[in-house]
């Protein structure tokens, strides 16, 4: 497995792997690497010739008060993940070898990600997108896989490569999850064993969604409350919000779920740490 630190190194090395004929498939990541990644890397390895993981934890998606500074960091785990799941190449730049100082270039999708997290974070996907498009241009893939947790990230980025038309395709993997249902995050690591149990209520909630859609109900604002009520029983978490909407545009459902097309997601404050999911209908 060969690491890479110079962003100008990995644009060399993406360039000549294409020149050769590889497809490059990469998974963005924000180092911290788990087993979600692990099914991403399993499914890039299955779609493509050479596999390359970035590990970046980007300062451009942090607001003021957020986690930046204390967000998990472990570059040697990282790397013994990447080599036992077979990557080709790790992309662990430093932030200021991609966003020098002065930095005025942002990239901004402002209909995908306007609701949402687009609401509670307003800076978070102008991040996203000016990361990933210089990751587009340096890793040069042919293929972005990315994770359905992220749900409206996934879409707002297939939505900037489709009007910026940089040579690739989105792939969506689905969600891995802990065995208590919990789904898998960085974040996860900040929950002691009692948070670790309410949180686990998310996605019971998200689960009653589904019940709800397998047994006929398509009333949205009835599955948003149940949904709602259902979080709302546990003291320490605090709904942000709790929606339905179209899986590929993150547009709101208002006149009646769509089964296999409509995603019920939520995001909620476990105390002081903040969690999403979801679940399609």
């Amino acid at each position: 497995m060969q690491v890479i630190e110079n962003p100008n190194q990995m644009q060399e090395t993406a360039v000549r792997l294409r020149t050769e004929g590889k497809l490059i498939a990469l998974v963005s990541t924000s180092g911290a690497l788990h087993n979600g990644h692990g099914r991403l890397i399993r499914r890039a390895r299955e779609e493509a010739d050479t596999v390359v993981v970035s590990a970046i934890v980007n300062p451009l998606e942090f607001g003021p008060n957020e986690d930046f500074q204390r967000y998990p960091r472990n570059s040697s785990a990282d790397a013994e993940f990447c080599e036992r799941h077979e990557v080709d190449i790790i992309f662990r730049p430093r932030a200021r070898d991609l966003f020098q100082e002065g930095c005025s270039t942002l990239v901004n999708e402002n209909a995908v990600s306007a609701g949402m997290c687009g609401i509670s974070r307003p800076h978070y996907f102008s991040g996203v997108c000016t990361l990933h498009v210089k990751l587009l241009n340096l890793a040069r893939p042919d293929l972005l896989v990315l994770g359905r947790r992220d749900a409206q990230k996934t879409a707002v980025l297939r939505k900037v490569v489709e009007e910026l038309s940089f040579p690739a395709d989105v792939v969506e993997e689905g969600i891995e999850r802990a065995g208590d249902g919990l789904a898998l995050n960085a974040r996860n690591a900040y929950l002691n064993e009692s948070q670790r149990a309410d949180a686990t209520t998310l996605y019971r909630a998200l689960g009653e969604a589904k019940k709800l859609v397998e047994a006929g109900t398509t009333n949205v604002d009835r599955i948003i409350a149940e949904v709602t009520h259902h979080i709302s029983q546990v003291r320490r978490l605090r709904v942000i919000y709790v929606t339905a909407v179209d899986s590929m545009t993150m547009e709101p459902v208002r006149s009646g779920i769509m089964p296999g097309r409509t995603l019920v997601a939520a995001a909620v404050w476990c105390d002081e740490v903040r969690l999403i999911d979801n679940v399609l209908v």
